[in-house]
């Protein structure tokens, strides 16, 4: 079997933080420490938001408007990685998927 690197990006890390503040996410700690512990104890490497991925997002379809799902789509695509999500919306995009 196939040992693959995990990668978690700094976009989902920033979509957490904003969806416990909101109220629409509970987590059993605070948000930043809590994700920062489970990807560090996981062995999890952070993806940065780099300029190459920006500018990844203008060639994109306008399947949706969610900017952080976007933003995932592009570091893919730059990136060469594998997405793993269940949201059916993101087979309109020429990524990878896993789920």
């Amino acid at each position: 079997m196939e040992t693959r690197e995990s990668w978690f990006s700094v976009a989902s890390i920033w979509e957490i933080l904003i969806k416990v503040q909101v109220g629409k996410l509970s987590l059993p700690s605070p948000a930043g420490a809590y994700v920062a512990s489970r990807l560090a104890a996981n062995g999890v490497q952070i993806l940065t938001v780099a300029l190459d991925h920006v500018l990844r997002i203008e060639t994109l379809e306008l399947h949706h408007r969610d900017p952080f799902d976007r933003m995932l789509v592009a570091q893919c695509l730059e990136e060469k990685l594998v997405l793993v999500t269940a949201d059916p919306v993101f087979q309109r995009y020429p990524v990878e998927l896993i789920w």
